[in-house]
């Protein structure tokens, strides 16, 4: 049996294709995270200024546990509209949440998160045509097996802090169970060290993934009292761009109540990535999927898969902006 490549994506995880589309004179994309078959799904929501559709319906005692598809965009409320464009090109497919048989619509479920990317210096006098459904669309008609990095999709015109944010991707493997996230890194937080060139997520870093900087050995972390937080300087040049959306998945058969778990330590792996994090001015938003039949018998492998999780976002975003600014 010919064994399966490690991408390092979350695309590792098996189940799942992904799906892209960006607008260069907008500056902002889409990607889109699809499932082979309804997947189990949770969600988590850290920031002080989120924007989401359809997270309530995967709230606890509901009657939706899985979805069809999951949608991050840039544009901020207006990027909402992508979704829109995914539910529909579902619904052409029939492939949704059945209520009878045709003509009966099918209903896809299509959760979704926006970043804030509308002040990167794009052509945002889009009247009342804005592009997001129909890069939603696009993003769904191009989704394959390969997952493309850096400025690309949902994080094509992400910021972080005062550099390039992007969209990043990682994977690993604990107790035989393989975890992946995919990140749209915008965040109003600086993802390296005060006064040097060295990620906060170098501890995490596996195989030099985004460039194998380390602190200087010198490092005082008094330094931050000398040099003034991203997120300081970015509101002070009107420039603050904001959010950091994902999602995990991992090969799994875990119960929504488990991924809801899953999802809520993956937001740590945000501030394992970025000084500060969950900000009012972030909104900060985690995906949990499952996508496979692997078992997770316990809560100390829950805990685990858990910490794994927070590592892949970690990494996913660091590797984000690390890929934007090749």
């Amino acid at each position: 049996m010919k064994q399966k490549k490690i991408q390092n994506t979350i695309l590792d995880v098996g189940g799942l294709r992904i799906g892209q589309a960006h607008d260069a004179k907008v500056k902002t994309g889409v990607t889109v995270i699809l499932p082979d078959s309804p997947a189990t799904c949770a969600v988590d929501v850290r920031g002080g200024g989120p924007g989401t559709r359809e997270t309530d319906t995967l709230s606890d005692g509901g009657l939706i546990e899985k979805v069809h598809a999951i949608c991050l965009s840039g544009g901020s409320v207006y990027g909402l509209a992508a979704a829109d464009g995914v539910c529909a090109w579902l619904g052409q497919q029939r492939i949704g949440y059945a209520p009878g048989p045709a003509p009966i619509p099918v209903s896809p479920i299509v959760p979704s998160a926006i970043l804030f990317d509308n002040a990167n210096g794009g052509d945002k006098d889009w009247g009342l045509e804005p592009p997001f459904r129909a890069l939603g669309v696009k993003a769904c008609k191009a989704a394959s097996n390969d997952i493309r990095l850096g400025a690309a999709g949902a994080g094509y015109g992400a910021t972080a802090g005062l550099y390039p944010g992007g969209l990043g991707s990682a994977s690993e493997t604990i107790n035989g169970i393989i975890v992946g996230a995919v990140i749209a890194a915008n965040p109003v937080g600086s993802p390296f060290m005060p006064g040097t060139d060295c990620p906060w997520a170098w501890p995490y870093e596996i195989e030099n993934e985004f460039g194998g900087r380390r602190p200087p050995e010198d490092y005082v972390h008094q330094k931050a009292q000398d040099t003034k937080l991203a997120v300081l300087k970015a509101a002070k040049n009107q420039k603050a761009q904001s959010t950091v959306i994902g999602a995990v998945a991992v090969d799994a058969a875990l119960t929504q109540k488990q991924l809801k778990r899953v999802a809520i330590m993956a937001q740590d792996g945000i501030a394992m990535a970025v000084q500060p994090s969950h900000t009012p001015l972030d909104g900060d938003t985690i995906f949990a999927l499952s996508a496979g039949e692997k078992a997770c018998e316990s809560p100390a492998a829950l805990a685990e898969l858990g910490a794994a999780a927070a590592r892949c976002v970690a990494r996913a975003l660091m590797r984000g902006v690390y890929e934007a600014a090749k």
